[in-house]
């Protein structure tokens, strides 16, 4: 299960950019999979809830996009969306394409708890 070293990465780099911005706590993490990234989304929900544990995201949620196969035809041009085991071109039918989108893993964002930059009032 290599979701487990992913989310341990993405938690490093999750914790990286709190820390640069002054947050307390990590509420929400949104991510986006592809289905040719080899990452199972299921798996990687899993891998949080062990691996949030004691970090500054330890009450996150992440949330979790799938994303579709889009290919581009190195024949005719058109780009298309196709299952991910089947990269052919829904125009031409060749096999000569690209992979426009559909093999990422992407963090899309993060939302932080920063505490109130001003000092207590006391009289």
């Amino acid at each position: 299960m290599h979701e487990l070293s992913v989310c341990q990465a993405l938690l490093t780099q999750v914790t990286e950019i709190a820390i640069d911005r002054g947050a307390s706590t990590v509420a929400r993490i949104n991510v986006e999979v592809g289905p040719l990234s080899g990452v199972e989304p299921a798996l990687l929900a899993s891998a949080f809830e062990v691996v949030r544990a004691g970090s500054c995201a330890a009450k996150a949620t992440l949330s979790i996009t799938t994303t579709a196969v889009t290919i581009s035809c190195l024949s005719c041009g058109a780009e298309s969306q196709t299952l991910p085991n089947r990269l052919l071109c829904a125009v031409c039918g060749g096999y000569r394409t690209s992979i426009v989108c559909g093999d990422e893993l992407r963090l899309r964002g993060i939302e932080l708890h920063v505490p109130d930059p001003r000092p207590a009032v006391t009289t």
